[in-house]
């Protein structure tokens, strides 16, 4: 473990959870759980038993440069990697990767987003110990959650055989990364069982993880590896915005996993901590209500809410009273300029209107 370094992701809108999530105030930033942190805090307090401050690196945003430093008081300047402009997670993690390579050419990365919730903190270090035993053996390693519900809003994992000689137990062959499901097909995955949801985290050395890459984008990995090489110098800032600019907005899972579980190079760390990636606020509310008595979530500072034989969701940032009589499985966000009202059943299609706005003028709510 002491050559693992944690790198946290964060970027991304979280157009799902608009108008709470804004350009401005991404979901990583927002307190979703009720419980005083924001995920991306969440994250750090989660990741620092394992690593300590000098082996965790924050990938985001320049826009979020301020309020990433002000949340997290402990990360370390030379460990802040901005991006001028987002280019999704190839390019973030992908740089992350060049900049460990520079610094120890032996250095396994671990990448963990800055915006899920996860339960069960030494079920959660397990799965990571076992993943990075895999890494040093030179192969990927991702990290799949036993679903405990046939879920249609993530992807899956197909796993293999067992992979004992890697580790002594939890290490299977991915055979496969599926995109998210209907709902007939997830609940034969649940039913059938080999099946893990696939939480997006990525665990082997750095050298391997752009190698990989560097066989589907050679270009990319090229620009990133001259990128970090002038990281943190007098050139770096020229450097950045001449290459940056060019690379190609692709997730990961198309560089990187669905490749390397072609070429049998991907493990899978079968975890039995409870995870969930809040991608909606159906998802928020589930998260909110479980184990509480109360099929009614309500989230915000000073939220007034007036509930007569409702469910559902309410996220209030004003200070009007919300009634709510005889509605079920419903979602309410009050903004100081946006009223959202929706149902749980389709909170996913939130990111439709979101898509609408960006065509239609609307561009200065979001």
């Amino acid at each position: 473990m002491e050559r693992l370094t944690c790198v946290i992701p964060a970027g991304g809108v979280g157009s799902r959870l608009w108008p709470l999530s804004r350009a401005n105030a991404p979901k990583f930033l927002l307190d979703l759980t009720g419980s005083g942190d924001s995920l991306l805090r969440a994250t750090w307090e989660r990741l620092s038993p394992i690593a300590p401050p000098e082996r965790i690196l924050v990938v985001t945003g320049s826009a979020h440069r301020d309020s990433v430093v002000e949340q997290l008081p402990q990360l370390r300047p030379e460990n802040l990697i901005t991006e001028s402009e987002p280019k999704d997670s190839s390019a973030a993690i992908g740089l992350a990767a060049a900049i460990l390579e520079l610094r120890d050419p032996d250095a396994i990365l671990g990448s963990f987003a800055a915006d899920h919730v996860i339960r069960g903190k030494v079920l959660f270090q397990r799965a990571v110990t076992t993943a990075v035993q895999a890494a040093e053996q030179g192969y990927i390693a991702t990290i799949g959650i036993h679903p405990s519900h046939p879920a249609t809003g993530f992807g899956y994992i197909a796993c293999g055989a067992a992979r004992g000689d890697l580790a002594p137990f939890d290490v299977y062959e991915v055979t496969e990364f599926v995109e998210k499901p209907d709902a007939a097909k997830a609940g034969e995955y649940l039913v059938h069982g080999g099946y893990l949801w696939n939480a997006g985290m990525f665990i082997a050395r750095a050298s391997v993880l752009l190698d990989q890459m560097a066989l589907a984008e050679p270009e990319m990995v090229r620009s990133l590896r001259e990128i970090a090489a002038a990281w943190g110098t007098d050139r770096g800032a020229e450097v950045r915005e001449r290459l940056w600019p060019a690379l190609p907005k692709i997730a990961i899972d198309y560089t990187v996993a669905e490749p390397a579980a072609a070429a049998g190079k991907m493990v899978c760390v079968a975890a039995h901590f409870d995870w969930d990636d809040v991608g909606d606020f159906a998802s928020v509310a589930n998260l909110l209500t479980r184990g509480r008595g109360s099929d009614l979530a309500v989230l915000g500072d000073g939220a007034q809410v007036l509930s007569d034989a409702s469910s559902g969701i309410v996220v209030s940032e004003s200070d009007r009273l919300v009634a709510l009589v005889g509605v079920e499985d419903v979602v309410v966000v009050d903004t100081a300029d946006v009223l959202l009202v929706t149902s749980k059943s389709r909170a996913q299609d939130v990111k439709h209107l979101v898509n609408r706005m960006k065509v239609s003028g609307g561009g200065h709510l979001l």
